[in-house]
């Protein structure tokens, strides 16, 4: 079987009314595995991540990557005929994506129920701050508000400063994920019961994911920890709390590297590598809680032996005794090493900046991988309504004036 031919998703087609990153990132994975994925944009604006981290020209590289391998079409929802045309494409879709404010939709008339009855199969994913229920459902928010709420902000950074974010869109895209798992759950739920005679009930059928709930579903034991012991965790810096010695240390040559020497076992081998095998026989250092106990001095005795070599070396000498390693990379570092080329998370295209083409521009490549290597993408981002009229015009059979009024209302002829 050919790289090209594994689609598991082929056949199924989706409907993303998403802008930003959470529920373009469910749209992403699910077109990523073969679904036919069509992006409802604004007119004249499109989606607002096409000009987030834009360096030059009209369309950000940002915007390419989320919204590879879909399909571009432009409809005003403020519009009756927008609105119209949306419901025409929903009886054609197996899942429709939305991550606006809730109530947004049914404002528009395109509620969960209005769906229902335009297609009673249709799986509706919702992605909100904090969920379609609750006291702060109505709440606006987006994923720097959710991730604070979920405890995951309050754990990052150093103890004696305010918490940090980290560097990406963490909460939306962890969002991303579990949208994208919901809708092909629901939509393996509706093919085992085929052909049963017994409908799916609309609630099991719309899934609605949380963003601080997204977040907070990957805190481990926050929340069981105080329960059970009392114990209000703190930040720890590069540290993760209980387990030592894990941590990132300076090489001679300037460079910092991970290593995660806290196995039972790996810690005797990691103290005999760095000439410290005194504290790897160390009666009181067998354990991890005691280990935690006395990380500042083990984390020191780690920094004077990284000190007096190159990271390089100490990689080597790591990775020769068996205690897990590794460089902290660079975006030059991952497009130069040999492991990420290997598997084909590298993939290189000519981009349009909407002003001008970058040739040879490396874009992270599908995961998971299927096949050996990481699937080839199809296309990047699609340009602004590159393709409404093979949509409006081709699926839905819409003439050019119906597809003005939808698109572009205020072409409308008079």
């Amino acid at each position: 079987m050919s790289e090209k031919a594994i689609a598991p998703l082929a056949g199924i087609r989706v409907l993303e009314l998403g802008n930003y990153i959470a529920a373009p990132t469910a749209g992403r994975l699910l077109a990523d595995f073969g679904a036919e994925v069509i992006k409802v944009e604004r007119p004249g604006t499109g989606d607002e991540l096409r000009n987030w981290r834009l360096k030059k020209g009209s369309v950000s590289m940002l915007y390419r990557t989320l919204n590879r391998n879909k399909k571009s079409v432009v409809l005003d929802l403020r519009t009756k005929a927008g609105r119209a045309a949306v419901l025409e494409l929903v009886k054609r879709c197996d899942i429709l994506l939305e991550n606006f404010r809730p109530g947004t939709l049914e404002k528009w008339g395109l509620g969960p129920e209005v769906l229902n009855t335009a297609n009673p199969d249709l799986v509706i994913t919702r992605i909100s701050a904090f969920g379609q229920t609750g006291p702060l459902s109505e709440r606006p928010g987006f994923a720097a508000v959710a991730e604070a709420f979920s405890g995951f902000r309050n754990l990052v950074g150093d103890p004696d400063r305010a918490p940090v974010r980290v560097g990406v869109s963490i909460g939306d895209s962890i969002a991303g994920l579990y949208a994208a798992f919901g809708s092909v759950m629901a939509l393996f739920q509706r093919e085992t019961r085929r052909g049963s005679g017994i409908p799916i009930p609309m609630r099991e059928r719309v899934i609605d994911v949380a963003l601080h709930e997204a977040m907070f579903s990957m805190m481990e034991s926050l929340v069981p920890d105080l329960g059970a012991y009392g114990d209000k965790r703190t930040r720890v810096g590069g540290r993760m709390e209980g387990i030592a010695p894990s941590n990132a240390y300076v090489c001679k040559d300037g460079a910092s590297i991970v290593v995660a020497g806290n196995g039972d076992a790996i810690f005797r081998r990691y103290m005999d590598t760095i000439g410290r095998p005194d504290l790897g026989n160390d009666p009181s250092l067998q354990s991890n809680a005691e280990r935690w106990e006395r990380r500042i001095e083990l984390d020191a005795a780690i920094g004077v032996w990284t000190a007096t070599l190159p990271s390089s070396e100490a990689l080597a000498l790591l990775d020769t005794a068996g205690v897990p390693a590794g460089p902290i990379y660079t975006a030059q570092d991952i497009v130069n090493d040999p492991q990420y080329a290997a598997r084909n998370m590298i993939q290189s295209f000519d981009v349009s900046t909407g002003e001008e083409i970058i040739k040879d521009v490396g874009f992270p490549g599908i995961v998971p991988v299927i096949g050996g290597t990481s699937l080839p993408i199809r296309t990047l981002g699609p340009d602004l309504g590159e393709h409404t009229q093979e949509v409006l015009g081709g699926l839905l059979g819409m003439d050019a004036e119906h597809i003005t009024a939808a698109s572009n209302p205020e072409r409308t002829p008079a």
